[in-house]
């Protein structure tokens, strides 16, 4: 049986089989629709998501469903469900945290449109993730990313996109493409064969990769045969003595406040919570004059459907007033890497060493007493890095469609992955664990 796909503008196909749990929360029917329902994806948002649906069907079978971008109707059907993956059409780059302006000043530079573009991730979320719903049963292989890209290059040619972007895809998804399509060494090849005259087939357009650097804090204790931290105490065992030092004096500061902090689970948090949480959340936009990506309905959203997944951390004054508030999702506890999400954070002044207390060891205190062996507390930042979490690879691909720009951006793609894997090393370097607990560098993690 071969796989075929679908071009599909609504989420009807949740509804034609059985489908695996996601492995984040954010992944999740539940949080997609929340995402949909208010707002925050769609036309006004920029935000345009199609669907790729990859199905089983007979050699000989080409009626079992119409390749369109309109929304599936009824009398088609659909023998055996495999996949789908999520593209979304934009005109901007908000709220993807993988940057490639340079790219569309390139097109700019010479008179062409570097939009509409194609993205597939996890929106407004730097987590890496699988990127495509799999069937009970399905494994992702190489033929249902072949299918995939199959229907991102049909959707770009019906857009006239300039190139495909999936952002903080998994090491297997990065891998299994690497191996199954051109890359930008193949293009390379190519290009040399013919400066030097070689016959050759044309050139296919490359699957490019990026990687990046994430800090991961493990909840490991590496001279215990690996066994989880007891407390935060437990933890801090496990550094360097001035680092342990800093710490506790940062903790100490917030107390020196008149703060207190205190966590909520789930149906905990009450409707006055959400509305002050999201106070602090839009305050961290209005300092810097923007407007928050997320909407109170989607928080509420998310409330409502996924109360099992959240835990809000809060930072009350002398008085009992909420003055900070933090937002974190979670796996289930047992779930193998069962992960807590630092995701949305705010405050309502500002307070000495408070940023630290709520985003980073309030979650780390909370993964422990849940089991849970990781703690992603988001992108960017080497003031994570001395609080103990480890650097690690993040992925993404890149499908450029005007060949005019591939060697150039294919270049630019390889330095930069040498470049982080050289940052990634230094940073590893000035990791703060004693020498008992200093895991092992991993260039290709």
């Amino acid at each position: 049986m071969t796989l075929q796909y679908a071009l599909l503008n609504d989420t009807s196909w949740q509804s034609l089989g059985d489908w695996q749990a996601s492995d984040t929360p954010f992944m999740s029917f539940a949080f997609w629709q929340a995402l949909i329902d208010s707002g925050a994806i769609g036309e006004k948002a920029g935000w345009l998501p199609l669907y790729i649906l990859i199905h089983r069907a007979e050699a000989d079978d080409d009626t079992a469903i119409q390749h369109s971008l309109s929304s599936v109707e009824t009398t088609l059907k659909v023998q055996q469900p495999v996949a789908v993956m999520p593209v979304f059409i934009k005109g901007h780059h908000q709220g993807e945290f993988v940057f490639d302006h340079a790219w569309a000043q390139a097109y700019a530079q010479y008179g062409l449109d570097y939009y509409p573009r194609l993205v597939t991730s996890a929106p407004y979320t730097p987590i890496t993730g699988q990127r495509l719903w799999l069937a009970e049963g399905e494994i992702l292989d190489a033929d249902i990313i072949k299918t995939a890209i199959a229907g991102v290059d049909d959707i770009a040619q019906q857009v006239d996109a300039s190139g495909w972007h999936g952002l903080f895809v998994t090491p297997e998804m990065a891998s299994i493409t690497n191996a199954s399509l051109p890359t930008d060494i193949d293009i390379k090849i190519a290009l040399n064969n013919q400066v030097k005259g070689v016959a050759a087939k044309p050139i296919e357009m490359p699957i490019l990769e990026r990687q990046g650097c994430q800090f991961l804090w493990q909840n490991k204790h590496l001279s215990q045969n690996d066994e989880m931290f007891a407390d935060f105490e437990a933890f801090l065992s496990i550094l360097k003595a001035k680092k342990r030092k800093t710490i506790r004096a940062e903790r100490r500061k917030v107390a020196e406040q008149g703060i207190m902090c205190q966590r909520k689970r789930g149906d905990e948090i009450t409707e006055s919570d959400w509305k002050i949480f999201y106070h602090c959340y839009v305050m961290t936009y209005a300092i810097r004059g923007q407007q928050p990506y997320l909407t109170m309905d989607f928080f509420r959203a998310l409330a409502q459907t996924m109360s099992e997944h959240l835990m809000l951390a809060q930072a009350l004054d002398g008085n009992g007033e909420i003055i900070a508030s933090s937002l974190f999702l979670y796996d289930t506890p047992d779930n193998k890497t069962a992960t807590l999400y630092g995701r949305y954070w705010g405050a309502l002044g500002e307070y000495d060493s408070l940023h630290f207390e709520l985003c980073y060891y309030q979650g780390i205190e909370f993964a422990i007493e849940q089991g849970l062996q990781y703690f992603d507390p988001g992108t960017q930042g080497e003031h994570k890095l001395i609080r103990g979490f480890i650097p690690t690879t993040t992925h993404s691909l890149h499908r450029i469609y005007d060949a005019r720009f591939v060697p150039a951006i294919s270049d630019f793609c390889a330095k930069d992955r040498l470049h982080m894997a050289q940052y990634r090393q230094q940073a590893f370097e000035a990791l703060p664990f004693n020498i008992d607990n200093m895991p092992t560098f991993d260039s290709s993690h």
